[in-house]
């Protein structure tokens, strides 16, 4: 087999999952979906796609040739899935924290109990 192949196999074959798992973080939530999102959504993309490369060959490198050159594939495999979920996650949770629904940090939610009473207020 061919070096270069053979050393980016893990991508080959994992590619189209890829693909899946960054269409569903790019597409769901559906909302609030502004600019300042869409640039933070391309940036961890981008971010996890390049962060699988190094994790990926130096899996690749790591992993013990006497156990056979699967074991190669399938370290590297194991490690760069991992690292692309774990950069999703963690930009899923960054994201979720940044881009409340309705959050601008100071403003006051009455809940209808409070709403019956006018004489209470919220910040009381």
């Amino acid at each position: 087999m061919n070096a270069t192949i053979e050393l980016n196999l893990t991508l080959i074959l994992f590619l189209p999952w890829f693909a899946i798992l960054g269409a569903l973080y790019w597409l769901f939530p559906r909302q609030p979906r502004s600019p300042a999102r869409r640039r933070f959504d391309l940036f961890a993309l981008i971010l996890a796609v390049a962060a699988v490369f190094p994790s990926m060959h130096w899996s690749f490198h790591y992993a013990d040739p006497v156990y056979g050159r699967l074991w190669q594939q399938v370290l590297a495999t194991a490690v760069s899935y991992g690292v692309f979920l774990t950069v999703l996650s963690i930009a899923f949770v960054l994201r979720r924290w940044r881009f409340r629904r309705g959050a601008t940090g100071n403003e006051v939610v009455v809940t209808p109990a409070l709403a019956r009473f006018p004489s209470v207020s919220p910040s009381s």
